[in-house]
């Protein structure tokens, strides 16, 4: 089973002062998220980040990178970077007020202008739903503490973007061998992230980047695209992210970075989202001969092309010379996926894969309970009876309420999804019970549980973790650190820290 991790950014504002700052609402938030869970006190290890290097051999000159691609510590030195084995207590600070090292395994923090929940490391797209639904309850919860001790409300949207232009990201993590050619794996995988969009796009209204022109279409981030890959997250966004940051051993793994995905709030989304671009890497892993065929001549315009195509009868151009709609595409990839489906998780996706392209293909309605942009546009297409105007014509897509209710349905918590969910209308794929131990304890078949169980158990001599450390206090070695590093995802045990924790 494939390891895989999910991260999301959450649109933030205040109802009640729409001129607040979001980055020092940001920084409350993850701080009362640090207080409702107990006071965490674990800091967050940079020292296996390394955002400038390009999975292509490349190296960005930190004096060139923008400041999108700066996610690494304030205090990192290029000169030194590698030798991070021991730190002297007080070398390095990290703000408590912008990371927290969550009991699951996962971090919540301050990415730029947003909060955003990374999930901890899992082996299957069902998991990650699990996990993922677990950081919009700890979200929420924050938020709830944020409240309390700010007197302030917070509303957090689990969207794309802001409706002035800017967009924030849903990134997908792929654990993949790095023997793969990359820029061969790119060219084979970028035909399932164009048309994937059919089935795991949350719909948006308003067309262009700054919504200015009327209408409705299935993706979030596909006016956003730019180029078809690039190191940028934030500029010139491209379809796959060339960022070469394992965080894991080097030598054996890469860290695939996607992040032209939308943000969903129903769960058959993320499920698809996840486990089909891992079935279709498993057929690129293998070098499968058939993915050739339906390589795309312009990729880029084509994602636009697919996200406005509500009919989905939309033909795609193909190197082959032959032409395939968006459908036709996903319905060749899941006859090639379907042969890499190696267990009962990967037939459950296989199946919900099938299930969505039959229903989209039959009647677009009938796909509602499972794709949200279907399901957006059916809300949306009754407010826009409701509201008709003497003469019968449905209310205007650039009507004020029409972009309010689309934002309405991304609220964490009441916003419209939910209440979809809630009211047996949209297929949920876990329940209350399994999403609340999701929030207190890690995955136990990743390293995620040995992050998680040593920020908590043992607070008093953890200094901090990372994704592939856990730093130790324990005052040795004259007062310096002792880092543990946990370069395999799939191990979810380790001598040291299993002793210590009580493993």
């Amino acid at each position: 089973m494939r390891i895989v991790g999910l991260e999301t950014e959450y649109g933030i504002a205040d109802p009640d002062r729409p001129g607040a700052n979001p980055i020092l609402m940001s920084s409350r938030l993850v701080s009362a998220c640090r207080d409702a869970l107990g006071g965490l006190t674990a800091r967050w290890d940079y020292g296996g980040e390394d955002p400038l290097q390009d999975q292509r051999g490349m190296r960005r000159e930190r004096r060139y990178a923008t400041g999108d691609l700066l996610t690494d510590s304030p205090e990192y030195d290029e000169a030194a970077r590698g030798v991070t084995l021991r730190r002297r207590r007080g070398s390095w600070e990290d703000p408590a007020h912008l990371n927290a090292v969550l009991p699951n395994g996962a971090r919540f923090y301050v990415d730029h202008a947003h909060p955003e929940y990374s999930g901890p490391e899992v082996r299957s797209a069902r998991d990650a739903v699990r996990w993922d639904a677990a950081g919009d309850v700890i979200a929420l919860n924050a938020a709830q503490r944020y409240q309390e001790i700010e007197g302030e409300r917070v509303a957090l949207y689990k969207n794309n973007v802001d409706g002035k232009g800017a967009s924030y990201g849903t990134h997908e993590n792929y654990l993949i061998r790095r023997d793969l050619d990359f820029d061969a794996l790119a060219v084979a995988l970028i035909p399932h992230l164009v048309t994937r969009q059919i089935y795991t796009g949350s719909g948006r209204v308003g067309l262009g980047l700054h919504g200015e022109t009327p209408g409705f279409q299935l993706s979030q981030r596909a006016d956003y695209i730019e180029t078809e890959v690039g190191l940028e997250t934030t500029l010139r966004r491209p379809i796959v992210n060339t960022r070469d940051e394992p965080h894991a051993l080097r030598k054996r793994w890469r860290r695939l970075h996607i992040i032209i995905g939308d943000a969903n709030c129903l769960e058959v989304p993320t499920l698809l989202k996840l486990g089909t671009t891992s079935l279709i890497l498993a057929a690129i892993e293998a070098g499968d001969e058939r993915l050739e065929a339906l390589e795309l001549v312009e990729p880029v315009s084509d994602v636009r092309t697919v996200s406005r195509d509500l009919a989905l009868t939309a033909r795609l151009r193909l190197r082959s010379g032959e032409e395939a709609t968006a459908l036709e595409i996903q319905r060749a990839l899941l006859e090639i996926g379907r042969t890499y489906a190696a267990d009962a998780a990967d037939a459950e996706v296989v199946a919900r894969w099938e299930g969505v392209l039959d229903r989209l293909g039959r009647d677009v309605s009938e796909a509602a309970r499972e794709v949200e942009w279907v399901a957006k546009l059916q809300l949306l297409g009754r407010m826009r009876s409701k509201n008709a105007g003497p003469g019968g014509e449905p209310l205007a897509w650039d009507d004020a309420r029409l972009a309010a209710m689309d934002l309405q349905w991304s609220r964490l918590g009441d916003g419209l999804a939910w209440r979809l969910a809630s009211a047996g209308a949209a297929d949920r794929l876990t329940t209350d019970d399994e999403v609340a131990q999701a929030v207190a304890q890690a995955p136990t078949d990743t390293r995620a549980r040995l992050r998680g169980a040593s920020v908590v158990s043992r607070s008093d001599i953890v200094d901090a973790a990372g994704w592939s450390t856990v730093v130790l206090d324990r005052d040795t070695r004259h007062g310096n650190l002792e880092v543990v590093h946990l370069d395999d995802p799939h191990e979810s045990t380790n001598a040291l820290l299993d002793s210590l924790i009580g493993g």
